[in-house]
């Protein structure tokens, strides 16, 4: 009997009509907000994430890619009177495979590089200075054996400064920061999960009396628990869509701010616009998170609602 009077009250009442009370049980103020807000911190650590395995790649590819050569006493002649030792050491390293160009620096640009730790004093050093060639290679498999040992036979002390050492150390940086910001996505998504729970266990709290009587007159925990996610998933995807916009701005300034650290020597002057600020997978992501936010909402609320309906005398 109590089936068929619930039964006949679905059929009467009007659209939209609100049997639980759920639009004062769930506030649509402060849950939007939440969400939203967890949904801004996940944008950024989705960045974070995204940005780190981006740059370590980079990074990487470049130094290993590169490395540095010193000629010391660069201006003395040769024995077989044929150039000084960095004009024979820049010809060998010109015509040899695998290299694609080689670039010796500049007094200026050494003493650039010498002043972080030397000071302004570096021009009234009175030991000589090598000459430090840049290597640029063609990948990072070209054989630095045999060219060492042709730069020894060519210029005698000429060293090979390889940049393996430090692209090891960025891709244990690269991975630490990826692993750091896949911790704080998990973390945002656990507080996101109990924000909504603690807002249904309240909706349920304060509904309780309407939530028996309706459970009294044949209403299953699965219709009840439907209507409580139904409710937070909504909620949820509107703070999910709140918390994406507000975090789009922040992401486009700090994808501004970052490229000169890309390596593109194009640089902003060539970009075709705002889309090319930020990675093509951070692009495919952001419009997921509204998504995930509406999956919280309802697995959250329908195992919060179950459970309390479980107790239920």
């Amino acid at each position: 009997m109590a089936v068929a009077t619930l039964q006949a009250g679905r059929l009467l009442r009007p659209a939209g009509f609100d049997e639980l009370g759920l639009r004062r049980a769930i506030s649509e103020r402060m849950l939007p907000f939440l969400v939203a807000a967890m949904a801004f911190l996940a944008g950024l650590a989705m960045a974070g994430w995204v940005g780190a395995a981006s740059l370590a790649e980079r990074w990487q590819n470049v130094s290993a890619s590169t490395l540095t050569v010193q000629v010391p006493k660069p201006g003395q002649a040769a024995a077989q009177d044929d150039g000084t030792r960095i004009e024979r050491v820049m010809r060998l390293l010109v015509g040899s495979p695998g290299v694609v160009s080689a670039r010796a620096l500049t007094d200026d640009e050494l003493a650039d590089l010498l002043k972080p730790w030397l000071g302004s004093d570096v021009e009234r050093l009175a030991i000589p200075l090598p000459a430090v060639i840049a290597v640029q290679l063609a990948g990072p498999d070209v054989p630095l054996e045999s060219l060492a040992r042709r730069l020894d036979e060519t210029a005698p002390g000429a060293r090979i400064e390889n940049q393996g050492v430090w692209a090891r150390r960025l891709t244990v940086l690269g991975r630490s920061l990826q692993a750091s910001a896949a911790l704080a996505l998990l973390l945002v998504t656990i507080v996101a999960a109990a924000v909504i729970a603690v807002a249904t266990r309240a909706g349920l709290t304060a509904r309780r009396e309407a939530i028996e009587i309706v459970h009294g007159l044949g209403a299953t925990d699965s219709y009840i628990a439907a209507r409580f996610a139904r409710r937070a998933t909504t909620l949820a995807v509107v703070g999910g869509l709140i918390g994406t916009l507000l975090a789009l701005p922040v992401l486009l300034t700090l994808g501004y701010l970052a490229a000169p650290f890309t390596g593109d020597s194009a640089g902003l002057e060539s970009r075709m616009g705002f889309l090319d600020l930020l990675p093509a997978m951070l692009w495919l992501a952001l419009p997921g998170l509204p998504v995930a936010a509406a999956a919280i909402g309802f697995l959250t609320a329908q195992i919060t609602v179950r459970r309390w309906l479980r107790r239920l005398p």
